[in-house]
């Protein structure tokens, strides 16, 4: 079972980037009781971004791609955010919300289990699948502060251009580029600036926090008193995909893609905020 691959930096820097929903996998022993179709799976996933990232590598990066779907497990969610719905045999379920670390219904709201999972495949998930992950992206951040005094993580994702049925803004179009930076306590000033001021020179609009304020990996790694930076930056997905056929724009890919290059290789040269 392939969790993650990680690509190294060409050379070290403050920077590293993660593409934690992408990946499409369903491991055999973990794909049950899973009920949601491909075509979910994808419209949910956050296709094709890690190819909006490649250049990070180049850039100066490592750049750490989830492979197995947010149906298996949700990698920018804490474990204990579940409700009794999608786990049973938990003494004390943190949420009350249907797509937490295990999704029990999709953005659109049809059913993404068939039963509620047991607190032993909810273990195996955990431990097998949202540990590792995050042991090798802590060891990334953490090497990359102790070499240059600080560290700073995006977290690259993706968003309907438009808010669907099961989001908090059902049918408002949003903007190209939403940087969540948790009300401003995951980063410096500076770092947000610097973010959200080249996408809106390359002529995307933009927004901070809305209406993603970023996830639980941001909150985790978002520490500007310890020196570690996180910034959450989603991607309407018009910009490089047709959403309904689910398939890549080429133009669009490549000219987001351009921007995103330019961006990887400034901050890469970021001193400490």
């Amino acid at each position: 079972m392939i969790v993650f691959d990680l690509q190294p930096a060409q050379r070290p820097s403050p920077l590293v980037v993660e593409v934690p929903h992408a990946g499409l996998d369903l491991p055999g022993d973990l794909s049950e009781p899973l009920v949601a179709d491909e075509r979910q799976r994808k419209g949910d996933a956050d296709l094709f971004v890690d190819q909006v990232y490649a250049g990070a590598p180049s850039a100066g990066a490592p750049l750490l791609i989830a492979r197995i779907s947010r149906y298996v497990c949700d990698l920018n969610r804490d474990p204990d955010d579940v409700d009794a719905g999608a786990v049973v045999g938990l003494e004390n379920p943190r949420a009350a919300a249907p797509r937490g670390f295990v999704w029990r219904l999709t953005t659109d709201g049809a059913p993404a289990l068939s039963r509620p999972l047991s607190r032993a495949e909810w273990e195996a998930r955990r431990d097998r699948v949202w540990l590792p992950y995050h042991a090798r992206l802590e060891h990334l951040l953490d090497d990359a502060r102790a070499r240059h005094g600080f560290a700073l993580l995006v977290a690259g994702h993706s968003m309907p251009t438009v808010g669907r049925a099961g989001h908090q803004d059902p049918g408002r179009r949003r903007a190209d580029v939403v940087v969540g930076v948790r009300g401003g306590t995951s980063c410096a000033p500076a770092v947000r600036d610097l973010v959200v001021e080249h996408f809106a020179s390359a002529g995307y609009s933009t927004a901070i926090d809305d209406p993603y304020k970023g996830g639980a990996t941001t909150v985790r790694y978002g520490r500007p008193a310890e020196d570690l930076h996180a910034v959450q930056i989603e991607l309407g997905r018009a910009l490089y995909m047709d959403e309904e056929r689910l398939e890549i724009r080429a133009d669009g890919l490549a000219r987001l893609r351009g921007v995103m290059d330019a961006l990887l290789r400034t901050l890469v040269r970021l001193q400490r905020p």
